[in-house]
Protein backbone atom coordinates (compact mmCIF):
# COMPACT_ATOMS: atom_id res chain seq x y z
CA UNK A 1 0.00 0.00 0.00
CA UNK A 2 1.85 3.20 -1.15
CA UNK A 3 1.13 5.67 1.97
CA UNK A 4 1.19 9.28 1.55
CA UNK A 5 2.03 12.61 3.63
CA UNK A 6 4.85 15.56 3.42
CA UNK A 7 8.37 16.29 3.70
CA UNK A 8 11.24 18.25 3.86
CA UNK A 9 14.92 17.79 2.39
CA UNK A 10 17.19 19.86 3.80
CA UNK A 11 19.66 20.13 0.71
CA UNK A 12 23.59 21.29 0.74
CA UNK A 13 25.08 23.33 -1.60
CA UNK A 14 28.75 23.13 -1.53
CA UNK A 15 29.26 26.53 -3.88
CA UNK A 16 27.79 29.31 -5.19
CA UNK A 17 25.71 28.38 -8.47
CA UNK A 18 24.14 29.58 -11.07
CA UNK A 19 21.44 27.44 -12.15
CA UNK A 20 18.50 27.29 -14.72
CA UNK A 21 14.87 26.09 -13.08
CA UNK A 22 12.67 25.18 -15.88
CA UNK A 23 10.68 27.39 -17.33
CA UNK A 24 10.87 29.89 -13.79
CA UNK A 25 14.57 31.25 -15.55
CA UNK A 26 18.08 31.34 -14.30
CA UNK A 27 18.49 32.39 -10.64
CA UNK A 28 22.07 32.46 -7.95
CA UNK A 29 22.23 30.51 -5.71
CA UNK A 30 24.37 31.22 -2.93
CA UNK A 31 26.80 28.41 -1.35
CA UNK A 32 24.84 26.85 2.29
CA UNK A 33 21.67 25.05 2.80
CA UNK A 34 17.95 24.89 1.46
CA UNK A 35 15.13 23.25 2.74
CA UNK A 36 12.61 22.31 0.26
CA UNK A 37 8.70 21.58 1.18
CA UNK A 38 6.95 19.14 -0.87
CA UNK A 39 4.26 15.73 -0.52
CA UNK A 40 3.53 12.77 -2.30
CA UNK A 41 -0.38 12.32 -2.16
CA UNK A 42 0.68 8.18 -2.63
CA UNK A 43 3.95 7.11 -2.49
CA UNK A 44 5.94 9.12 -0.02
CA UNK A 45 8.75 6.54 0.19
CA UNK A 46 8.75 6.63 -4.26
CA UNK A 47 9.12 10.55 -3.89
CA UNK A 48 11.47 10.97 -1.79
CA UNK A 49 13.64 8.17 -3.59
CA UNK A 50 13.00 9.99 -6.90
CA UNK A 51 14.20 12.80 -5.36
CA UNK A 52 17.89 11.01 -3.92
CA UNK A 53 18.42 9.80 -7.58
CA UNK A 54 20.81 11.07 -9.65
CA UNK A 55 19.09 9.58 -12.60
CA UNK A 56 15.65 11.09 -13.56
CA UNK A 57 13.99 13.21 -15.83
CA UNK A 58 13.81 16.72 -14.64
CA UNK A 59 10.29 17.60 -13.94
CA UNK A 60 9.99 19.37 -11.12
CA UNK A 61 11.62 22.34 -10.11
CA UNK A 62 13.65 20.59 -7.10
CA UNK A 63 15.10 18.34 -9.76
CA UNK A 64 17.45 21.32 -11.38
CA UNK A 65 18.29 22.05 -8.19
CA UNK A 66 19.62 18.33 -6.97
CA UNK A 67 21.67 18.61 -10.38
CA UNK A 68 24.01 20.78 -8.22
CA UNK A 69 23.14 19.87 -4.69
CA UNK A 70 23.02 16.88 -2.06
CA UNK A 71 20.24 16.23 -0.05
CA UNK A 72 21.68 15.96 3.60
CA UNK A 73 18.48 15.01 5.75
CA UNK A 74 14.88 14.18 4.96
CA UNK A 75 12.13 14.70 7.64
CA UNK A 76 8.65 13.43 6.93
CA UNK A 77 5.16 14.11 8.09
CA UNK A 78 2.15 11.95 8.29
CA UNK A 79 -0.77 13.72 6.80
CA UNK A 80 -1.37 15.22 3.47
CA UNK A 81 -2.75 18.66 3.58
CA UNK A 82 -0.54 19.92 6.02
CA UNK A 83 2.09 21.24 3.06
CA UNK A 84 2.25 24.71 2.76
CA UNK A 85 1.58 25.16 6.58
CA UNK A 86 4.67 23.50 6.62
CA UNK A 87 6.15 25.86 4.59
CA UNK A 88 5.20 28.38 6.18
CA UNK A 89 6.63 27.41 9.45
CA UNK A 90 9.91 26.87 7.62
CA UNK A 91 9.74 30.25 6.61
CA UNK A 92 9.75 31.51 9.77
CA UNK A 93 12.84 29.88 11.13
CA UNK A 94 15.63 32.44 12.19
CA UNK A 95 17.82 33.03 8.73
CA UNK A 96 15.69 31.95 6.15
CA UNK A 97 15.34 33.78 2.81
CA UNK A 98 13.32 32.70 -0.31
CA UNK A 99 15.60 32.99 -2.98
CA UNK A 100 13.34 32.06 -5.91
CA UNK A 101 9.82 33.01 -5.79
CA UNK A 102 7.19 30.24 -7.01
CA UNK A 103 9.82 27.34 -6.79
CA UNK A 104 8.01 24.46 -5.85
CA UNK A 105 4.66 26.11 -5.57
CA UNK A 106 3.35 26.69 -8.54
CA UNK A 107 -0.07 25.18 -7.70
CA UNK A 108 -0.62 27.25 -3.98
CA UNK A 109 -0.80 30.86 -2.93
CA UNK A 110 2.91 29.80 -1.17
CA UNK A 111 5.47 32.59 -2.51
CA UNK A 112 8.29 29.50 -2.30
CA UNK A 113 8.70 26.46 -1.17
CA UNK A 114 12.44 26.60 -0.93
CA UNK A 115 14.37 28.53 1.46
CA UNK A 116 17.58 29.53 1.79
CA UNK A 117 19.60 29.06 5.15
CA UNK A 118 23.37 30.07 5.23
CA UNK A 119 23.85 27.76 7.91
CA UNK A 120 22.15 24.65 8.40
CA UNK A 121 18.71 24.97 10.07
CA UNK A 122 18.74 22.62 13.50
CA UNK A 123 15.27 23.11 14.61
CA UNK A 124 12.11 21.50 12.51
CA UNK A 125 8.91 21.27 13.26
CA UNK A 126 7.62 18.00 15.71
CA UNK A 127 4.62 18.00 13.43
CA UNK A 128 2.01 20.31 11.51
Amino acid sequence: MQIGGIYALIIKLSKKQEIKIGRLGTFVFPKGYYVYTGSAQNGLEKRINRHLSSEKKLHWHIDYLLCYAKVIKEVRYAGRKDECKLNSMTGQIAGATQIVKKFGSSDCNCITHLYYFENIPTHFPESC
